[in-house]
């Protein structure tokens, strides 16, 4: 039976208090990011996954070993959960990586990936997710793993994403048993 996803994104960063989009640089979490990661692993406590995949990006890493590490489920880090690669503009502000977002979905980022590409990246990682032995999963990424499940396993359209912002809650949960994407 595929497992119950709960998608997390990482904690807050540095980079997120200055305003910078990150992309493929690996980031560090703030005291503010330390104190929801610590949080993020006492909403888990009542009901424990059996295994955490994060994306290998610093940040996330750090989210996941202080919400989960040394006392819990496997961590384990997969690439394909990366955030979109912003190419040359990975560290630059983001009214410039996401002001107009839409001219990425299908066209790369210079030296990068388009948003599209990104998502195609994470829908792998979701397929082979589906046949896991886990009966409860968490997932630690990004913006772009975000919308990979809303549009892999929900079926919103990539289009009525790339305008949207990320509407933070505590955890996205996802029944990977009843595929309805597109």
């Amino acid at each position: 039976m595929p497992p119950l996803v709960v998608f997390e994104t990482h904690s807050w960063s540095e980079d997120n208090e200055a305003g910078v989009a990150t992309g493929w640089l690996p980031g560090q979490l703030s005291p503010r990011g330390l104190a929801a990661a610590h949080a993020l692993g006492e909403r888990h406590r009542g009901r424990p996954p059996d295994v955490i995949y994060t994306s290998d990006l610093l940040r996330a890493v750090q989210t996941a070993e202080l919400a989960f590490g040394g006392h819990g489920p496997p961590i384990v880090k997969d690439q394909r959960l990366r955030e979109c690669d912003y190419g040359r503009l990975n560290g630059s502000p983001v009214n410039v990586v996401h002001g107009n977002r839409a001219q990425y979905l299908d066209a790369p980022y210079p030296q990068g990936e388009s948003w599209r590409q990104a998502v195609d990246r994470v829908a792998g990682f979701i397929e082979d997710l589906r046949h896991t032995s886990a009966s409860r999963v968490v997932v630690i990424g990004h913006v772009a793993t975000r919308w990979a499940f809303q549009h892999v396993v929900d079926g919103v359209p990539l289009e009525s994403l790339v305008d949207e912002e990320l509407d933070w809650q505590p955890g996205w949960e996802y029944d990977l048993g009843t595929p309805r994407g597109p």
